[in-house]
């Protein structure tokens, strides 16, 4: 592809030739592409070694070699969707790098390419990238992150459950005899697990009185999801919401007595009752690097029809949805680590100096991320922010070399 350039009859009117053009961009896209796929692979190969080396230390008798191998399987596509990013940017910066080694960039800018259209041809192989990164995290991320999560669930203790999950406390009410209704304490309520098939996995309850003091512990191992019931309103027309069931298996209860505590085996099967449905529950057991794009979004809907929010799922759901930017704006600053102020340096310096920006870039937004959790600062404007500053630095480094 080098004899292009010699064998061309005049540079001056090489960017007049449309075909000499699709020549020049389809090598330059194949070039960038390779180097990306390379840079891509081989990051994901570093955290595939990282990751194996310290899942050896977890090893023992619950804990064999092939189910961390599993777990590292399972979790390989969270790592690859991760450092899509920074291996697109070291790719543009070491495939732009070898055509300004072997001086092909000078002779494209002296037959009259501009920087700006090589740059949109680099970003063209990378768009492959940004819809490899957007199918990652719509459709496979949530099913290898729950069975990563299985495995690592039966070996870890139960503190780490504990912070997984769905936690509620609802308000309970008596009707007596003469069909008054009287407050009955609430009930704090814990679901581990939910699937959108209506299932859930471990369910505990705890009934507290009036004031405050516990009753009753129910643990349940399982549940199924059995249908739901209208609710009526004070004029016993039919309103939209509903109550949804759940029947219970393998129930134990706690009772609490005055002074002393003593359990027994109730009956194996017992009601659950929530007013949300099961793909509602689904979505609340989960955590947000588990959801998919979409389950985001519907997460998001649901909290704001409860007049809550969660800053945790709102930042994951910017986070993805602006991840192709992300990826693009660091293919601009790449290009402008050849073009502007690094092109007289070496292609070593370019990848250290990629790398280090690559590093820096996901060091600030997992901070600002930080920031909007601590602060209760808008998730949106923290996601962009980063994105931004990347490619407005981008853009000026390579305005400066017109």
């Amino acid at each position: 592809m080098r004899s292009l350039f010699k064998k061309s009859p005049a540079s001056d009117n090489l960017a007049a030739k449309p075909t000499n053009l699709k020549v020049l961009s389809r090598y330059v896209k194949i070039n960038a592409l390779l180097a990306i796929i390379a840079a891509v692979i081989g990051l994901w190969a570093l955290q595939l070694i990282f990751s194996y080396l310290s899942e050896l230390d977890s090893l023992d008798d619950s804990y064999t070699m092939g189910e961390a191998i599993r777990y590292i399987f399972y979790r390989s596509p969270y790592f690859l969707e991760q450092f899509v990013p920074t291996g697109a940017l070291l790719g543009a910066v070491v495939g732009l790098g070898l055509l300004a080694n072997n001086s092909e960039l000078v002779v494209m800018r002296a037959s009259g390419i501009s920087v700006y259209r090589i740059v949109s041809w680099v970003l063209q192989p990378a768009m492959i990238f940004v819809v490899l990164a957007l199918f990652i995290n719509q459709f496979v991320l949530p099913h290898s992150n729950q069975l990563a999560n299985e495995i690592n669930s039966e070996d870890n203790s139960s503190l780490v459950t504990s912070v997984r999950g769905y936690w509620t406390v609802q308000p309970r009410f008596d009707v007596t005899t003469d069909g008054k209704t009287t407050a009955d304490g609430s009930d704090i309520l814990y679901i581990d697990y939910a699937d959108v098939k209506g299932n859930i996995g471990q369910v505990k309850r705890w009934h507290l009185d009036n004031k405050g003091n516990l009753q009753t512990a129910i643990h349940a191992e399982g549940g199924k999801y059995i249908g739901r019931e209208a609710l009526a309103t004070a004029s016993s027309k039919p309103s939209e919401q509903y109550r949804y069931e759940w029947q219970l298996n393998n129930m134990t209860k706690l009772m609490i007595g005055q002074g002393f505590e003593s359990s027994q085996a109730i009956s194996p099967t017992d009601t659950l009752s929530l007013p949300f449905a099961p793909e509602s529950v689904y979505l609340l057991t989960r955590q947000a690097e588990d959801l998919s794009l979409t389950q985001l979004y519907e997460h998001r809907l649901f909290m704001r029809q409860q007049g809550t929010r969660s800053l945790s799922h709102e930042l994951a759901f910017w986070q993805k949805l602006l991840s192709p930017l992300s990826i693009l704006s660091l293919v601009i600053v790449a290009c402008s680590f050849v073009f502007g102020s690094l092109r007289t340096h070496s292609l070593g310096l370019r990848i250290v100096v990629a790398l280090l920006f690559g590093l820096l870039f996901s060091y600030v937004q997992d901070l600002v991320g930080f920031v909007s959790l601590a602060t209760g600062f808008s998730p949106l404007l923290m996601v962009i922010l980063p994105i931004i500053a990347s490619a407005a630095l981008g853009g000026y480094l390579l305005k400066r070399q017109m």
